[in-house]
């Protein structure tokens, strides 16, 4: 029997589909529909998104189900796997992922359906739970308080010598990032972080005579310790 029989008995051999029990079937989808509902209820405790998605963390719990029976298909026939390469090739994502936590739990979730499919339940649970370990920690981790933004129009630059004085009061760090002057005035923006009192320290700038308007913005971005 020459190289080319061998080669053809054994596509052959592989044609043929393995039969899976509905018990097996049913215990590993069982399975990662347990991983991926405490992947769902670990993502609804650390996401801290204003507009939380429900639909999102859905779509985990059926991505992972959907994953594990493709490997399981997979599995049973080379044809199979060929012809799945094929299709999921032509597929294309096209929704930005703007949080990377997202990311992480998106991969998670792939990666939960990927094991188990493979029948590996054991490391599917561990890295889980090490998975939820490590986020936990760092999510909890202490955080400095992010810079804060102020904005104010003036109608003198004398004003700025002002403005600095009150602010040194409050916060622990400032730095002028731009200074817009005028013939009419002066527009200043000021990045600093404030101690306490951020409504005491814009009150006092407000009342000073040359200062038209001011404003006092935060974002949500987080600087660590």
């Amino acid at each position: 029997m020459g190289f080319k029989d061998v080669l053809k008995k054994s596509f052959l051999e592989g044609v043929n589909v393995t039969d899976f029990s509905i018990t097996s079937v049913a215990l590993t989808l069982a399975v990662t529909a347990a991983l991926g509902i405490y992947i769902y209820l670990v993502y609804r405790l650390v996401s801290k998104r204003e507009f939380y998605s429900k639909n999102f963390n859905i779509s985990l719990v059926a991505l992972a189900m959907i994953t594990a029976a493709i490997i399981l298909s997979i599995q049973s026939s080379v044809v199979i796997s060929l012809g799945m390469v094929g299709a999921l090739s032509i597929v294309r994502f096209r929704t930005a992922i703007k949080d990377p936590m997202d990311l992480v739990f998106l991969f998670w979730s792939i990666a939960v359906g990927i094991i188990c499919g493979a029948g590996l339940y054991g490391m599917a649970l561990m890295l889980s739970l090490c998975v939820t370990i490590v986020i936990l920690v760092l999510d909890y981790m202490p955080s400095a308080n992010a810079p804060m933004l102020l904005v104010l129009n003036a109608a003198d630059a004398k004003a700025e010598d002002e403005v600095t004085a009150i602010v040194s009061k409050y916060a622990k760090y400032y730095r002028v990032k731009s200074r817009n002057l005028t013939k009419s005035g002066m527009d200043m923006v000021m990045e600093l972080r404030i101690k306490t009192g951020e409504v005491e320290m814009v009150r006092e700038i407000n009342a000073l005579s040359d200062v038209e308007s001011v404003s006092l913005l935060s974002h949500d971005g987080e600087a660590t310790i």
